[in-house]
């Protein structure tokens, strides 16, 4: 069994019980580290909160990554509440919907940064902040999507921002070994969260996986939070820079 006493993470991304950085969370509150979970805007912080008080040893706090004087706040208060941190969570995504919707060719020049801001650069932003807090070393982890290298219907400008965000594991994987801090991204197979709702013909991917991938069912967030947790872990000390599929196999499948 892996034990995180006496270790702090910092889950970002959590808007409701769907999300899978709520699934990640319950998984690392599990294994017994501290969580500081943080939520995007006060619409979202009564759900952050309900959810939080179903976890020992947890606390919420508000942060909108595209903002750099709220990440800075943030990072303050955590230095204050717990000194040191041991794993961030960057469970975050955002495309304008139109820039979703629409085809890729009328992907708009402010959309694109929009996706680029909020998906990818808020990686950077957050780990810059959170590595002084991380003097034991530790785990940074992402998410992302099989969309990143293949085509896939209405996923658009987010499918680019995720291939951006890869890349930018792997950069920051080489940036921070020196401080034994790991850096890798989870692909998670599609699930049924708030950012998917925006996403059309939803339906249709979900029923894709269930179909073709070698496990005939799409993964639930309990999964992406075992692989989390794993990642978080002494047991992942080798592993950076990677990305892991938790996708039932679906990404190994041709016809």
């Amino acid at each position: 069994m892996i034990d995180l006493k006496g270790k702090v993470a910092v889950v970002f991304g959590l808007a409701n019980k769907r999300s899978i950085a709520w699934g990640i969370a319950q998984k690392l509150s599990q294994a017994g580290a501290t969580l500081a979970i943080c939520y995007q805007s006060e619409r979202l912080q009564r759900d952050a909160e309900g959810l939080a008080a179903d976890l020992p040893n947890a606390r919420t706090f508000q942060c909108d990554v595209s903002s750099d004087a709220e990440i800075e706040a943030l990072f303050a208060q955590l230095k204050e509440t717990y000194a040191t941190i041991h794993t961030v969570v960057h469970a975050v995504a955002f495309a304008p919907p139109d820039e979703i919707k629409n085809d890729f060719l009328l992907t708009s020049r402010e959309g694109f940064r929009i996706a680029h801001d909020v998906s990818v650069y808020s990686l950077i932003a957050v780990s810059r902040a959170a590595v002084p807090l991380m003097t034991e070393g530790g785990s940074i982890l992402t998410l992302t999507y099989y969309g990143s290298t293949k085509v896939f219907p209405n996923y658009n400008v987010m499918g680019v921002a995720k291939a951006a965000l890869e890349a930018t594991v792997r950069y920051l994987a080489a940036s921070l070994g020196s401080r034994k801090i790991r850096v890798n991204a989870i692909s998670a197979g599609p699930i049924k969260t708030l950012a998917a709702r925006g996403i059309g013909d939803f339906t249709k991917i979900l029923n894709a996986v269930e179909e073709r991938a070698p496990l005939h069912r799409n993964v639930d967030q309990l999964e992406i939070g075992n692989a989390a947790l794993f990642l978080s872990s002494d047991l992942a000390s080798g592993i950076t820079g990677e990305t892991t599929f938790v996708d039932c196999g679906y990404n190994i499948t041709g016809l």
